[in-house]
């Protein structure tokens, strides 16, 4: 979710918007502050290597599906203002024991901040200054979905991933509740392997358990639906999509949540 698509790849209609906004939270380890940031323009460079404080953004040369997104909401709304709100870290996942080392989603790991903890810092700033475009004049933010994309960290082992759905339920009713609404959508992307040969052929031992929790969650919640394009997507390295995959998960997100948000 945090993006390891390469700007460099990007074409030319996904690197200037005109009325779309985003405040990145600042991404960071467990156990210290994170969800720093400032509302700005949307622009490429919001992927892995991004930074913000309270003051400036600061790009990187990589991107994740919130360009793509943006282009093909756009599309399907047009004349809207649209303000996006990201936090991710790669390589986190939500089960305490999944990867530790890259930092946990889970709610009762309250020892110390978490990207739990680091994702409702960037909610609450974002919320704190809702003059996004600067005019003076203060917007107000309506909350439309929940875009997630996580799961391969959740995979170490099978106890950890058969735990998928569970965590992923939770964290989602959280996450809905702190935008305060229940039945917000949710779109998810379903996680596949690279089957890099390095890895003896697969990257994640029970990643098809995660794949279960996911189905299931989408199956039971009829306010969610999931991206399942990503098993023909190819990979960059072992972990993550192409550019040209991670602009196409963009699109297909946003399809998704057009879909959801059309049920009413």
């Amino acid at each position: 979710m945090e993006g390891y698509g390469y700007t460099k790849d990007l074409p030319d209609s996904l690197k200037k918007f005109k009325n779309v906004y985003i405040f990145h939270g600042n991404t960071a380890g467990d156990g210290v502050d994170g969800g720093k940031g400032v509302w700005d323009k949307l622009k490429p460079g919001h992927g892995m290597g991004f930074s913000s404080s309270e003051k400036k953004n600061s790009l990187s040369d990589r991107f994740g599906l919130e360009l793509s997104f943006a282009a093909r909401i756009q599309a399907l709304y047009p004349g809207e203002k649209i303000a996006l709100i990201k936090y991710a870290k790669g390589g986190s996942s939500i089960d305490t024991l999944g990867a530790p080392e890259h930092g946990t989603w889970d709610p009762d790991f309250r020892s110390k901040p978490n990207q739990y903890d680091h994702f409702l810092t960037t909610l609450n700033n974002a919320f704190a200054n809702t003059d996004i475009d600067g005019d003076g004049k203060e917007e107000i933010l309506v909350p439309a979905g929940i875009l997630w994309m996580q799961g391969e960290s959740d995979a170490p082992s099978a106890e950890i991933a058969g735990r998928y759905y569970d965590n992923l339920k939770r964290l989602m009713d959280l996450i809905r509740a702190a935008f305060r609404v229940d039945d917000l959508p949710v779109v998810i992307g379903k996680i596949s392997d690279s089957w890099n040969p390095k890895y003896g052929g697969k990257v994640w031992k029970y990643g098809e358990l995660v794949q279960h929790g996911q189905e299931e969650f989408v199956r039971r919640d009829e306010n969610a639906a999931i991206v399942r394009q990503t098993r023909y997507y190819k990979y960059s390295d072992p972990w993550h999509y192409t550019s040209v995959d991670y602009i196409d998960m963009g699109k297909r997100f946003a399809d998704e949540l057009d879909q959801l948000m059309k049920q009413d």
